[in-house]
Formats: C-alpha cells, sequence, structure tokens
C-alpha cells in the first residue's frame, strides 16, 4: 500500500462512520486499517473466487468417453487381440492415430473456454486505485477494496467495485457492461436508471472517461455485479448439437456392427458344420463331437466377427470431423469470422433462434445526423441536402461543427479489401458521441476558416455547449443544446441566404416533439451576431438566437442489416433484437430491418419481460421480436427458457454482462470490438461486427454438417460392400476377397483421403433456403439410409456377380491362385468406391454437379485412381496384385461405373414417391 498524503485525523482517529458519509459528511476520511480487516472479514475480499477447473490431461481422459471414440478404442482393443493371429499392427497403429488426433483437437478446444475467467480474474486483479486509508490517500492492489472504502475516481481510471458516488459527477464507458457506446454521467446522489432505488450507481470494470469523484464501496468480489458473472462464465454448458448427433450415430454404428458380427459368424459356423458336411447328418455329428476343431472353428467365427466389427467403424469419421473443421474455419476468416470453438461453427448451420444486440450489430455502433429542419419547417434527408439549399446557411453549420465542439479531425485504420491489407479514412476523434457524430458530417465539405475566442462545454445540467468564433471579420456566439432549452430563446431563423427571418415557432416546436416522440434524439444548432461573454452564458444568461437548424441523431442502421435479416428468415433462423433503447425506437428500428413483421410482432420491455412466468414466456417466444429497455440478465434467462423448449440458440454479445449468455448459448458470437471477456466466452468471433457475417457462419455451418453427412454415406456404403462380402464369401467358396493389406490401403485412402476431398466443399446459397436441423436430429437421415442400402446393396452384388459370374470371370486369365482374378476385384472395389464418393458428394442427378467449386476433389480422387492403377502393376506380393492387361483394366473400371447410373436411378425413384428430403 502507497500513501501518497495524510490529512488530519478527527480526534477519535477512526474516521467518520458510512453512515456520516450518506449524509454527505465533509469530514469523512475513509476507513482505518484496523476497520478495512473488520470489512474484510465481514464482507470478504474483492478478488472473484475462481473455481477448480479440469487441467489438460483431465479433459483428454474425459474425451476419451466420447461416443465415436469410445466404439473406436474397442476397435483397437480387437485390433490388439486379432494382431497375434493376423500380425496386423498397421490398422492398429491407424486406429491409435486417429483416436490420439481427434482427442488432443477437443481437448485443445475445450481449454481454451476456461481462458474467459482467467482472462477476467487477470484483467482486473493487477490493476490498482486509490482510497482513503487512515486518513491518507493511499493507492492499494484492487483486490485489498473493502466495503466501506472510499476510492478516488478520475480520468482513465477503472471503478474498483461496486459503490455509491457521493462526491463530484463522473462521465462512464459503461460499454464492456452493458454493450451500449453511449456515454453515461453520473452525479452524486442521483439514482441509475438500471437499478431503481438501488443505493450502487458505479459498476466493477467501467472506465471514467472525464470527471472527478469519491465513490462509497458497497459491494466487492463475488457480491459485483462484475462477480456474478465471473461464477457464471465458469458454468457448465451443455453438449453442442455436433456432439448429440456423433453420440445417437455412435449408437447406431455399434448396434449395427454387433449384429452384423453375429450374422457373419454364425454363417461361417452355418458353411463350416453343414455346408461343408453336404447336409449329411453324421458329418455334422462327427465334427461336433470333435472338440479341437469345435474350439478352433468357433475361434476362427469370432475373430471373423471381431473383424467385421471392425470393419464397420469409420475410424476415420472423428479425424474428418476435425479436417471438414478446420479446413472451414481457415476460409472464414477470410469473410471475417474467427471461430475459437470449432463444434461451434457446425452448431451456427442448426441454428434456430438468435437473440442479437443492437448497437454496432445491426447498426454502425455511433451517432450520426439524420434528418435536418431549418426554421421554415423544411426537412432535408442529409446534410448534402441541407447544403444545396443554401451555401451560406450552411458555412454557419460548418461553423456550428468544426469551431462549437470537442471533437477534431483524424484518422483511424480499417481493413483494407484484400487479405492482411488496411488504409485509413478520415473520422473525428475526441469530444463526446455528439461532437463526433457533427463533426464527420462537416467533414465532406470544406473547412471554413474561423478562430475560437472561448468555449464553453456541454453539461448535462445547463444541456447546451457554446462558443465565440471569430470568422473573417464577424464574430459570432454559436450555441448548440436541447430544444426545449434553447427553444424560448430563439427569435428568429436563417433562411437560404444565411439572413435572420422571421421564426415559426409553433411549427418547429410541433415537428421537434413529434421527433422526440418518435423516441429520435433532436439537437438545435443557433448563432447569436456578435460577442457575449462566455461567463454570462455559464450562469445560464442566453442571449437571443437565430435558429440555424434542428437536426436528428440517431445510430443508423447497417445497409446490409436488412438483407441479413430476410436471410436468416428463409433459412428458419428467428431474429430477435435486445437493445436498451425506449419501446417505439427499438419498434421502428426493427420493422426498418424486418425483424418485426407479422409473424413475429411481440415487442417487450425489460420489466414486462420480468413479469411474465417462464410458462408465458415459452407461449410467446415463436412471436417475440423486440426486447426494449433490456436488463443485463434479460440474456441468460433468454438462453435459458429457450433451451428447454430444445431450440438452438445463437446470442451476440460485447459487452461483459454478456459474457455469462455467451457462454450458456449453443453458439456464442463475441464481437470483434468487445471487450476481452465477452470475446473468450464466445464460439465465434465477428470480427467486422456485422450481422452479414453470422449469415455466413450460419451457410458455414450447414455446408460444415452436409460434408460430415457425405462423408459418413460414402463410409457406410462402403462399409456395408465389405461386411457383405465377408458375410456372403464363405457361402460362394471366396474366403478372402479382400486381404488385411488391401483392406488397410482402403481404409488409408477413403479415410484421409476422402475425408480431406469432402472438405472442400463450397458453401451453397442454396443451403440457406433450407430449415435448421432439430438439436436431437439424427446425422443418419431418411435419404442417407436410403442410399447406404440401395447403392451399398448394388456394389455387394456387383462384388458377387464379379467373383463368381462366368460371364465376368472367363473375361480375366487363368492364373495361379486366381491371381489376376483378385487383382481385378481389389480395383473393381477401389474404383467403385471412387466413384461412390461422387454419388455422396451431391444429391442431384449429375455427379459432376457443383465440382467447379471444389476442384480438390477432383484432384483428390483423380489422385486415388492414378494410384490404385500403380498398385496393381508393382504391389506385388505385398498387396497380392499382379499386371492387369488394358482390357481387363478397362472392364474393371467400366463394371464400377456402374454405379454412377444406379445412382440416377436411385435419386429418381427417391423423387418419384414425392420424398424432398436431402442431406
Amino acid at each position: 500500500m502507497i500513501c501518497i498524503n495524510k490529512p488530519k485525523l478527527p480526534k477519535n482517529g477512526k474516521g467518520t462512520p458510512p453512515s456520516a458519509l450518506a449524509t454527505g459528511h465533509p469530514a469523512y476520511i475513509g476507513l482505518t486499517t484496523k476497520q478495512a480487516q473488520a470489512s474484510r472479514r465481514e464482507h470478504g475480499t474483492n478478488q472473484l473466487t475462481e473455481r477448480k477447473t479440469k487441467g489438460f490431461w483431465s479433459h483428454f481422459f474425459s474425451n476419451l468417453n466420447d461416443p465415436v471414440i469410445r466404439i473406436l478404442l474397442i476397435a483397437l482393443a480387437l485390433n490388439l487381440l486379432l494382431m497375434f493371429r493376423r500380425s496386423d499392427w498397421m490398422e492398429t497403429l491407424g486406429i491409435a492415430v486417429s483416436v490420439l488426433v481427434a482427442t488432443t483437437i477437443s481437448t485443445v478446444s475445450q481449454m481454451g473456454s476456461q481462458a474467459a475467467f482467467a482472462r477476467l480474474k487477470r484483467e482486473s486483479g493487477r490493476l490498482n486505485c486509490r482510497i482513503l486509508r487512515d486518513g491518507a490517500v493511499c493507492e492499494v492492489p484492487l483486490d485489498d477494496v473493502v466495503v466501506g472504502d472510499v476510492v478516488l475516481l478520475g480520468a482513465g481510471e477503472q471503478v474498483p467495485a461496486d459503490g455509491q458516488l457521493i462526491q463530484g459527477r463522473l462521465a462512464l464507458d459503461q460499454a464492456t457492461m452493458t454493450g451500449e457506446s453511449r456515454e453515461v454521467t453520473k452525479r452524486a446522489g442521483g439514482v441509475d436508471e438500471g437499478q431503481p432505488g438501488d443505493e450502487v450507481s458505479l459498476y466493477r470494470g467501467c472506465a471514467v472517461l472525464s470527471g472527478e469523484g469519491r465513490m462509497l464501496v458497497r459491494r466487492v468480489g463475488d457480491a459485483t455485479v462484475l462477480g456474478g458473472i465471473s461464477r457464471e462464465v465458469q458454468e457448465e454448458t451443455r453438449d453442442s448439437p455436433l456432439s448429440l448427433r456423433l453420440a445417437k450415430l455412435a449408437g447406431q454404428i455399434s448396434l449395427l456392427g454387433y449384429v452384423a458380427a453375429a450374422l457373419v459368424a454364425l454363417a461361417f459356423l452355418f458353411h463350416a458344420f453343414v455346408l461343408d458336411s453336404g447336409f449329411h447328418s453324421e458329418i455334422i455329428r462327427m465334427k461336433l463331437t470333435d472338440l479341437p476343431y469345435v474350439l478352433d472353428t468357433a475361434l476362427e467365427a469370432l475373430m471373423l466377427g471381431l473383424t467385421v466389427v471392425v470393419v464397420a467403424v469409420p475410424e476415420g469419421l472423428p479425424m474428418m470431423v476435425a479436417v471438414v473443421l478446420s479446413s472451414n474455419i481457415r476460409r472464414m476468416v477470410r469473410d471475417r469470422v474467427l471461430v475459437r470453438k470449432a463444434a461451434g461453427i457446425e452448431a451456427a448451420g442448426s441454428m434456430d433462434l438468435l437473440f442479437t444486440d443492437k448497437t454496432g450489430t445491426l447498426t454502425d455502433g455511433r451517432l450520426s445526423v439524420g434528418q435536418l429542419l431549418d426554421g421554415g419547417g423544411e426537412v432535408f434527408d442529409s446534410p448534402a441536402a441541407f447544403a444545396r439549399a443554401g451555401k451560406e446557411r450552411m458555412e454557419q453549420y460548418l461553423l456550428s461543427c468544426y469551431y462549437n465542439s470537442g471533437a477534431m479531425p483524424g484518422m483511424r485504420q480499417v481493413a483494407g479489401k484484400t487479405k492482411g491489407s488496411a488504409q485509413t479514412e478520415n473520422c473525428a476523434v475526441g469530444g463526446n458521441a455528439t461532437d463526433r457524430a457533427l463533426l464527420e458530417s462537416a467533414m465532406d465539405f470544406t473547412r471554413p476558416s474561423a478562430e475560437t475566442l472561448s468555449k464553453l462545454p456541454f453539461d448535462s445540467v445547463r444541456k447546451y455547449a457554446a462558443a465565440v468564433v471569430r470568422a473573417g471579420d464577424k464574430v459570432v456566439t454559436l450555441v448548440k443544446g436541447a430544444p426545449e432549452v434553447l427553444l424560448p430563446f430563439v427569435t428568429s431563423c436563417l433562411d437560404r441566404q444565411g439572413s435572420a427571418v422571421p421564426f415559426n415557432r409553433n411549427r418547429i416546436s410541433s415537428l421537434v416533439r413529434e421527433y422526440a416522440s418518435a423516441g429520435e434524439r433532436v439537437l438545435m444548432l443557433c448563432v447569436h451576431e456578435g460577442e457575449r461573454d462566455i461567463m454570462t452564458l455559464e450562469r445560464g444568461e442566453i442571449p437571443p438566437l437565430s435558429m440555424i437548424c434542428a437536426l436528428t441523431l440517431a445510430d443508423r442502421l447497417r445497409p446490409e442489416a436488412r438483407g441479413a435479416v430476410e436471410t436468416l428468415h428463409r433459412a428458419g433462423v428467428q431474429v430477435v433484437m435486445i437493445t436498451g433503447d425506449s419501446p417505439d425506437t427499438a419498434a421502428r428500428l426493427a420493422e426498418q430491418c424486418g425483424i418485426l413483421d407479422d409473424g413475429h410482432d411481440v415487442v417487450l420491455t425489460g420489466s414486462e419481460l420480468g413479469s411474465l412466468s417462464d410458462h408465458r414466456l415459452k407461449e410467446l417466444l415463436p412471436r417475440l421480436a423486440v426486447i426494449a429497455r433490456a436488463l443485463p440478465t434479460d440474456k441468460s434467462r433468454l438462453v435459458r427458457v429457450a433451451q428447454e423448449q430444445e431450440r438452438v440458440v445463437g446470442m451476440t454479445g460485447d459487452g461483459i454482462n454478456d459474457a455469462p449468455a455467451l457462454r450458456r448459448a449453443d453458439i456464442g458470437f463475441g464481437m470483434g470490438s468487445g471487450a476481452a471477456v465477452a470475446r473468450d466466452a464466445s464460439d465465434i468471433l465477428i470480427l467486422d461486427d456485422n450481422l452479414a457475417s453470422i449469415v455466413k457462419a450460419v451457410l458455414y455451418g450447414r455446408t460444415i454438417f452436409k460434408s460430415i453427412r457425405k462423408f459418413i454415406t460414402l463410409q457406410l456404403t462402403m462399409n456395408f460392400c465389405a461386411v457383405g462380402v465377408s458375410m456372403i464369401g464363405p457361402f460362394i467358396g471366396v474366403n478372402a476377397p479382400v486381404t488385411v493389406v488391401q483392406m488397410l490401403w482402403i481404409n488409408l485412402i477413403m479415410d484421409t483421403l476422402g475425408g480431406l476431398a469432402f472438405s472442400g466443399e463450397a458453401p451453397l446459397p442454396s443451403y440457406l433456403k433450407e430449415k435448421p436441423k432439430r438439436r436431437d436430429e439424427p446425422i443418419l437421415c431418411r435419404y442417407m439410409v436410403n442410399e447406404i442400402l440401395f447403392l451399398g446393396g448394388y456394389t455387394v452384388g456387383l462384388c458377387i456377380l464379379f467373383l463368381k459370374h462366368p460371364a465376368i470371370t472367363a473375361r480375366f486369365r487363368t492364373t495361379p491362385d486366381d491371381l489376376c482374378h483378385l487383382t481385378a476385384f481389389f480395383a473393381l472395389f477401389i474404383f467403385s468406391s471412387v466413384f461412390n464418393c461422387f454419388n455422396a458428394r451431391t444429391d442431384r442427378l449429375r455427379p459432376f454437379a457443383g465440382l467447379s467449386r471444389n476442384r480438390s476433389f477432383l484432384l483428390i480422387m483423380s489422385g486415388v485412381l492414378l494410384l490404385q492403377i500403380i498398385f496393381v502393376y508393382l504391389g506385388g506380393s505385398v498387396l497380392r496384385t499382379m499386371p492387369l492387361l488394358p482390357s481387363e483394366l478397362a472392364l474393371t473400371a467400366l463394371l464400377a461405373l456402374s454405379v454412377w447410373p444406379v445412382e440416377k436411378l436411385r435419386v429418381l425413384l427417391w423423387r418419384a414417391r414425392g420424398r424432398r428430403e436431402r442431406y
């Protein structure tokens, strides 16, 4: 603790009690060290409690319990058993690597979600503040502040705890707490609008922009608003839609794998004991009584069943999910969308309800000049229109904007049109939001030459600002402020030539009231010919004025906001705007951007929302469009209630108070310009704070889910074929049509290269015309099952015919161990898998539809075909292959290509039955 100075203590040496402070007692000089210790014991410290979090390895082993990973672990264990009989260590290693990579990616993603609280604690705990302690002004760490302390606040400092302003006046930036960009002025004895009747008017974490004051600390640590937020940020959230769907898929695959394994094992036993015995009961009985033969045959059946389980498991799925997520995440950065948590982007595609802030997301996030009204009652849509109406009058407008202002012209850096580039643009810096808005409206015009002689800054009590300016050989007094304050002193107005003419007071008063009743903020600009003593203006002695104009100030709707809302509505996403504005202002803006329409017509205030029961809120939720005068707790409640209805909820936010809702939502969209804690609590960062970028996130999320479905369709079609051939093979005298090494090669190219090929699928705008998927909707849909069974069944039949039909076998040379024919079968299996990749990637009739937007797919598939041809000729004994004649290879490829017309027939039959379901 560093003590700066030490004024005299009262004679009792104990300081004045808090009760004296509440009455503004002038002798109050804070707590003594002894009183501070007692307060710390009674009310606790100013530290934020940190719940014990899991470490990397705890998360890692927890993720091994993922349903798909569990299947892979079972497959890994089975492979370890099979290694003793097959020496198949390469496939075992492949499954182990897949488990390790997928689990590590999930763990790293989860570890990132803990950063929100760590950042919150780190940012708040390292600050110092000034307090009165033992009669001296002391600088202490923020954690040492206790209830009853008096904190000294000035420009540039942060409020260290929740408390009451007891002396002075402060202009605060509460954007980190509320998300609203407007400045808030607090006065000693004033009541905070957000907490009527509460003694707390200053909140921990807010920044002081200007002014000086003293605050009595009322709440510290976890009892502060920020402390409550920190607890909520650490709460566990529910599983993502993708996690639920993968869990259901794992259960379905497990069941199918075990049933197929049992059927294959029983088929093998039936073949060994019955078919090989020619159905002779004596031979069957003899085999059954031969215990060594029974045990050996049963073990072979068990090994065959275990092999089927391993083959049925799509071991490439976790790695493919990781690949497709990471590939699309890189693309999204170019669209100003940064994904922090991989599962969040897929969830965005399933989102059916979005709660969005108004400020900075639907609007520009800063005030700007709207309409202008001259003294004759004529309305102009912009400063440019006002300038065209009269050059001399515009000169007075520009003088007021440039010289009766606390802002000044400056430059800011913005993102360029190309990736990684930057450019600068003109802007207003300094002053308050109103000053900056007026100055920016004037920066498109030539700045008039003038000199400021004296200036009176804006004051929230006076509600006006003034400046005495010398322009050429004339001296004028410029006054701007609230119309209700200045109108009584306006005696004339400037006409288009800049001359003072009679003033239509009733007309102007009526129009100003109309603007104000519509929720518009109205400002009046006036001028007085001649110089006035600035001190008389400070005392409220306003001279006769001539009105330059009245104007409206508003946070403009972004040009792309309406289109983004319409696109979200077409995509089945309900949009609800949350704002601190009045209901009228909020409803008008919501109507302008299309949020408020026939289907969504409910506008509630925060107090009305608080009075509703959860049951009633659930009834109104499908029609909800706007929450006005929203309170900090409204967002979290809305998320909770919507999730209880199994809605997939998105939430935007940029303030500290938004962090709990961002964390609790299925998809938290943090704003790039927002508070660090809000960014850390989010799943996706919108770098340009634009609703249109959220639309892109939804599109990418749907593309990712479709890519996963396409890959699973391919994998299960191949597995269906492999299992089918394994089941039927023993009955037709073919025990091993595909060797273990060949199967490893098949898994390798289809799991890794296939995943890479599908990860490049382009986001198609048509996806945004579909309804969002339900949160619990399974990955395996009817369309996929139909394709898997139809194409898988056809491919099984094709393989059996290829192996046994004389018309086909006669086309191949006779070789020892039928090597030529089995080589061709291996090529058939690969070729048909590659051609089925084309079938799986589109639900259209043309297999090449949209392929120009995923050229990597064509390159990868061409590479696989080329590698397969090379392996046919060079594989030798390792892959059990031999060179094929061109005619033999051409026939094999032509038969494999038959899956294309078969798929076309399937799609036609599907559509003929009136089915509209797709991927």
